[in-house]
């Protein structure tokens, strides 16, 4: 008889055991760590990630570095990813990390309302807030330097010989910002006398920081007089009180940062409430509060101080050609810039 009990003993307790080990196999997988590979701000990034762990219970992992380094990294990455989600980065990159085969095919139900130019035709990437460029100017820096002269209101304005040294933007190599404003130019004017401009305005500019975050801080601190960047982010950095005059130059372009889901993710089904989440109202409204971004959800408002979309001229930006042309632009640039 005890021999018995003690053999029932010994079967209930590894059947007890099993089921705690599928138990707790189960909640991990429910709590599967998403991994991020972030290109937007850290202060974002950080406040995105934390709402979407608390919506979901989801904890999440992210690495934030330049949009050329991470956008490199998911194509040589493809066939085993290391992270789940690209968040950032403007359409040209994500359409090269498309071609690569490096996007997993995801229509969120949350795109269903967004405008057809902040959605990739295949559903590989989604576009979450608008981004327009524009000049910055530390006012008093500008008055110091060119007491007699005009604010430049037009692109063609910034080529002036008086204000080499005093121009900052981003090196379009590392930044989709500046490479998005190398586009505009060669997009507006052409190709042979867009290469003009942008090789007589690259004589003029006194630094080329990596990031997109840098011209912003370094207008308004006033180590430069003049630089290009996003307008949301100029518009932020005035927020905060710093003296900085907003410029809105006609024949503009717009484009969206966007968010995508890696191919070969071992976490999908995360990856997908992550899209969902970033289309929502509520993630789109705090991405306008703490960036002043323009959200493409219809039903999410701007922050107050943001530029609306009726006040810029933009020009019929070719999205296509912008990511076709990326490798020949950006080697005819170092060719001729540095």
């Amino acid at each position: 008889m005890n021999k018995i009990k003690n053999t029932l003993f010994t079967t209930i307790t590894i059947a007890i055991a099993l089921l705690c080990t599928i138990l707790i196999m189960g909640c991990s997988s429910q709590k599967q760590e998403l991994k991020i590979y972030s290109i937007i701000h850290d202060e974002e990034t950080k406040a995105l990630t934390s709402l979407f762990t608390k919506k979901t219970g989801i904890p999440v992992t992210y690495i934030r570095a330049t949009t050329g380094e991470l956008v490199n990294r998911v194509i040589a990455e493809k066939n085993n990813p290391k992270a789940d989600i690209l968040l950032g980065g403007a359409t040209a990159y994500h359409i090269q990390a498309d071609k690569e085969g490096a996007l997993q095919e995801y229509k969120s139900p949350n795109a269903s309302n967004i405008p057809e130019y902040a959605s990739s035709q295949d559903s590989t990437w989604t576009g979450f807030c608008v981004l327009t460029l524009g000049i910055g100017i530390n006012k008093a820096r500008f008055a110091q330097k060119f007491p007699d002269k005009q604010y430049p209101h037009s692109w063609d304005e910034l080529i002036s010989d008086d204000f080499s040294g005093e121009i900052v933007m981003t090196d379009p190599v590392a930044s989709s910002t500046a490479y998005l404003f190398l586009q505009d130019q060669l997009q507006r004017l052409g190709w042979d006398k867009g290469w003009e401009y942008l090789i007589k305005l690259s004589s003029l500019v006194g630094q080329f920081p990596d990031s997109g975050s840098a011209p912003p801080k370094l207008i308004g601190t006033g180590e430069y007089a003049l630089g290009i960047s996003y307008l949301h982010a100029l518009a932020k950095y005035r927020s905060q009180g710093f003296d900085i005059q907003l410029i809105v130059p006609p024949q503009s372009v717009g484009d969206v940062d966007c968010v995508a889901i890696l191919k070969n993710t071992k976490n999908l089904e995360a990856a997908k409430k992550f899209v969902d989440f970033m289309l929502s109202v509520e993630a789109q409204e705090l991405m306008s509060e703490l960036t002043f971004t323009i959200p493409v959800n219809p039903k999410a408002n701007a922050i107050e101080g943001s530029i609306p979309l009726s006040q810029i001229d933009l020009i019929n930006y070719d999205l296509q050609k912008a990511s076709e042309q990326k490798d020949e632009v950006l080697s005819i640039w170092m060719e001729n810039v540095k």
